[in-house]
């Protein structure tokens, strides 16, 4: 073919132009392949790995495992059910259990069970058939047990019962529940008489003994790991979490339990009153690592590493000096080191700590990361990690050369089509002086010679934070970055990585020193940066930030709307109506009937009169952490009071909205309200 006529087919097949980088969708939030676990096989050489995908369409998601070498190359799918996740290899690495509720013969109800597929070829073959259902997996050294968690009735002895007890529920025409007992619904379910409890599985004779009979929740209903459980590295002990108070409603006071496997000799090894959970043995055998809260009833303090001596029972705080609240922690091989993380300054920081002398150094600060591995010889941690720009991916420490290797590249492809801009770390003077840090984000065709309006996003907690992530907590700040906002996120007091003083400030003052730092914060923003429209803010918040916008709704007029989604209203009621109850005793001191002042003095309904701005309420029915009436009574008040406002009622969502289609409608429903008042 004559030379010039194949340049010219060539060019004619080439775009003149590389395709222009367009705004974030909310659809594209949903493209992006979720790394939600990780393993790494005994080895080294290989990670496995969950990868979780949305149907755009019907919304629905799936799950499969992957694995990628951690010397590099393209990630490999692994399984394609649509339903695996939570994998583990075997001790000898020839085996990968994982979770799935594929359809089987044997799996009439799709529960979850246990499967095992061999790493290197093969078809998975179901480990477990009980009808309560498998998840949390934990393989014993020997590969020979496994650990797992159930929902089960306490009086039954089998799962023949079970399977009896479900089926009579399920047939009844009776649908009516009694309880006799507090926290008779949590989060967003109601108690159906059955308890977490632990499973020891036989693999070699297919046998089930439950571990944990006891009228309790093993591991606990809240604030543990869902799989708070371990083997001793010779199978002889078992260790977990327990809250053995008689009213776990007003209770923090999970304990760390060892079970004898011969004996059954059970022996409470924690002696706190705060949270203690996250048992783990170290390799060596002679101590038991576990995370420990200081004082009783309060659900952030800020958590310890704490070391139990098996021989002599003596128990250390690791991290005494250390001001910041554990993360997850894992072991090195050799005991020397426990590698942990901890939430810094808006970043999930990886950390080192040396047994011996409790010295603590940081190793990877530069972004927010999660699931730490490590392999065999200690040289290499593994981990997932995001910024404000890129999604969770797998990166690689080496501890030698203090380098970081990323190891999967799933987000690139989409990010490149994609305009974004990373956010900016800020600080400022707030309440009482102290200094205060945010993220600022900047809509992605940023011009500085132009006006924009400033939308303030409020985390929950109030004991949490903001983190640099590219975040699904509340709102995506690159996708309201997009509708051409500039979006600040400020962690006032009582958030969580400046030292437990900072965290505690809140309590007691939920509309005081944090509503200060707001204010002050917007006020800091505006007079930094000329280019924020100082007529056109508003403010949004989830949780205890739906809280802060119905406060602020009563206490200044300078946005021009908010949005509140599962905030309290009325302190009194919500105290009444709420799950766990430890929570309010903490926060404002003991029930209401004991202080009534001291619920009412930070109590929005005690403010309806002042109310002006136009406000979008938010609430689901089976929220019942922060019940759907306050909510209701929120909207109540603003339409009494003749304001512009809407309650967006979702009947089949709780405290937070998960399902795919009802997040599209969310997110619209808010663009529209911030839209119809800004611009």
């Amino acid at each position: 073919m004559n030379r010039k006529i194949l340049i010219l087919l060539i060019m004619i097949n080439l775009p003149l132009f590389a395709e222009p980088q367009r705004h974030i969708t909310f659809d594209d939030l949903y493209r992006f392949k979720q790394i939600e676990s990780i393993a790494l096989s005994p080895d080294g050489k290989d990670i496995v790995f969950e990868v979780a995908e949305y149907n755009l369409e019907n919304g629905n998601s799936i799950s499969n495992l992957w694995l990628v070498s951690t010397q590099g190359g393209a990630p490999v799918k692994f399984t394609n059910s649509g339903y695996d996740s939570n994998p583990l290899w075997s001790a000898d690495g020839e085996n990968i259990a994982f979770i799935s509720s594929r359809t089987v013969n044997n799996n009439e109800n799709n529960s979850s069970q246990i499967w095992l597929i061999p790493a290197f070829g093969g078809e998975a073959v179901c480990l477990t058939d009980i009808s309560t259902g498998a998840s949390g997996l934990r393989w014993s050294g020997d590969n020979k047990s496994m650990l797992f968690k159930s929902k089960v009735y306490p009086d039954c002895l089998d799962d023949d019962c079970n399977k009896k007890r479900d089926k009579e529920m399920e047939n009844t025409d009776v649908k009516a529940k009694l309880y006799d007992n507090l926290l008779f619904r949590h989060y967003k379910y109601w108690a159906n008489g059955k308890r977490n409890h632990i499973i020891l599985h036989d693999i070699q004779n297919d046998d089930y003994e439950d571990i944990t009979p006891f009228d309790k929740d093993a591991p606990p209903k809240a604030l543990a790991p869902r799989d708070d459980y371990c083997f001793s590295l010779d199978g002889s002990e078992i260790c977990f979490s327990m809250n053995t108070d008689t009213v776990v409603a007003v209770s923090t006071n999970n304990d760390i339990f060892t079970l004898s496997k011969k004996s059954k000799h059970l022996t409470r090894i924690s002696t706190g009153l705060g949270n203690d959970n996250s048992p783990s043995y170290s390799p060596n055998g002679r101590f038991i690592a576990y995370k420990s809260m200081g004082r009783a009833e309060f659900e952030s303090d800020q958590y310890n590493l704490m070391s139990y001596n098996r021989v002599s029972k003596e128990i250390i705080n690791l991290t005494a000096d250390f001001d910041r609240s554990i993360g997850e922690f894992i072991w090195g091989p050799y005991s020397k080191y426990i590698y942990f993380t901890a939430i810094d300054k808006g970043k999930s920081k990886i950390y080192r700590l040396t047994v011996k002398n409790q010295t603590i150094n940081t190793l990877v600060d530069d972004a927010v990361c999660w699931c730490l591995q490590i392999s065999g010889n200690g040289n290499y941690l593994y981990y997932i990690k995001s910024t404000t720009t890129q999604p969770y991916e797998i990166y690689e420490y080496n501890s030698k050369t203090d380098t970081q290797t990323r190891l999967t590249f799933f987000s690139d492809s989409l990010l490149s089509n994609l305009k974004i801009i990373s956010a900016e770390d800020f600080w400022f003077a707030g309440a009482d002086g102290d200094s205060i840090h945010g993220l600022l984000t900047l809509p992605p065709d940023f011009d500085p010679t132009i006006k924009y309006p400033l939308v303030l996003l409020i985390h929950g907690g109030p004991q949490w934070c903001w983190l640099a992530d590219f975040n699904y907590y509340g709102w995506n700040t690159q996708l309201t970055a997009a509708q051409g906002y500039v979006v600040a996120q400020i962690d006032p007091h009582g958030s969580r990585g400046y030292g437990q003083s900072f965290a505690d400030a809140v309590t007691g003052d939920w509309g005081g020193k944090p509503y200060q730092d707001l204010i002050m914060g917007i006020d800091y923003l505006i007079e930094k940066h000329p280019y924020i429209d100082s007529e056109k803010l508003a403010a949004l918040g989830r949780s205890y930030g739906g809280y802060m916008v119905n406060w602020m709704a009563g206490q200044t007029d300078r946005f021009d709307c908010l949005i509140s989604m599962d905030g309290i209203f009325d302190m009194i009621s919500d105290y009444y109506s709420t799950d766990e109850l430890w929570f309010p005793n903490w926060e404002f001191g003991g029930p209401p009937w004991l202080d009534k002042e001291t619920h009412l003095k930070f109590s929005p309904s005690e403010y309806v009169h002042n109310f002006k701005t136009p406000t979008l309420v938010v609430h689901g029915q089976k929220d019942y952490r922060v019940d759907v009436s306050q909510g209701l009574m929120m909207f109540t008040a603003l339409q009494t009071m003749s304001i512009p406002s809407q309650l967006l009622y979702f009947p089949d969502e709780g405290h937070s909205v998960s399902k795919l289609h009802n997040l599209r409608y969310l997110y619209q429903v808010q663009f529209d309200w911030l839209a119809k008042w800004l611009e």
